[in-house]
């Protein structure tokens, strides 16, 4: 029982890509016990007339892996690139990103064997189409910024995210073309999300928004009706000290995009470190 406590309080302190993480990791040890049940009921069919009996699978199919190194490598480069994420982005719009990449994904998967390619094909599953556009995301945000690799040594984001997208181009040509049409549109989405964040514009606030409302929704039934709160002057000096931080991160940002991250003073790099952890 010790155990299981120490997993539920690393669960409730990790931050919100840590627990992406956990979730995945105990949904392959489901799917490895119950494989042939998980992958028909929750991986997404290829075939959209299964799709339709099926809706919720453009959804959990992102949890379902079916190989170790699938999942590894998944997650190896959600952990690392999610909270460089975190650096740059709130905890809200990594899981817009997240979901909405990875819906996206589903979609063009279902579309290209639809519309395009109408053969016998299996389903998809995994987190790719959700950790390639964070990867992607965070790529076209900040793509100087390196990263140091054991035997490799220092790598910008822009070469890593370019092989990250050629492999998906390449496995194109392999019969389980599938996996990789989710992966580029995983892409796709990163770019455009992060491309569109710099114009102040959130496209996958959609996904946000459907959580408030189902939070809103059960918070209501459980506490009945909606009492009349007035406001304070308080907010609007959060949201202030809230637009104040974020116009010193934007040019941090810039710094970063013009001339590397190690063009930054500690005292940059401190706070970007503490952002990141807020």
């Amino acid at each position: 029982m010790s155990f299981i406590n120490d997993i539920k309080q690393a669960f409730n302190k990790a931050n919100i890509v840590e627990k992406i993480l956990y979730i995945n990791v105990f949904l392959f040890l489901i799917t490895a016990l119950f494989q042939d049940f998980i992958i028909n009921w929750f991986a997404l069919p290829a075939g959209f007339d299964d799709f339709i009996h099926k809706p919720w699978t453009l959804i959990s199919y992102a949890f379902i892996h079916q190989g170790f190194f699938h999942v590894l490598s998944n997650l190896l480069v959600l952990y690392y690139l999610g909270n460089l994420f975190l650096n740059f982005y709130s905890k809200k719009q990594f899981l817009n990103c997240y979901f909405s990449g990875s819906i996206f994904g589903g979609i063009i998967f279902l579309g290209y064997y639809y519309f395009i390619h109408k053969a016998e094909a299996g389903a998809l599953a995994g987190a790719s189409a959700a950790v390639t556009a964070i990867f992607i995301a965070i790529a076209t945000r900040i793509p100087r910024y390196a990263l140091q690799l054991r035997f490799i040594g220092s790598v910008e984001l822009w070469v890593m995210a370019a092989i990250w997208v050629v492999l998906s181009v390449l496995q194109i040509a392999s019969p389980e073309k599938g996996s990789a049409i989710a992966h580029l549109s995983g892409a796709v989405f990163g770019f455009m999300y992060a491309k569109q964040m710099e114009k102040g514009n959130d496209i996958g606030k959609w996904f946000e928004s459907i959580m408030n409302f189902s939070s809103n929704t059960i918070s209501t039934k459980k506490s009945g009706p909606l009492k009349t709160v007035y406001k304070s002057g308080k907010k609007s000096a959060e949201e202030e000290v809230s637009k104040t931080k974020q116009r010193k991160i934007n040019d941090i940002l810039d710094k970063i995009s013009k001339s590397g991250y190690e063009s930054l003073s500690q005292e940059e790099k401190d706070f970007l470190f503490r952002s990141g952890k807020e």
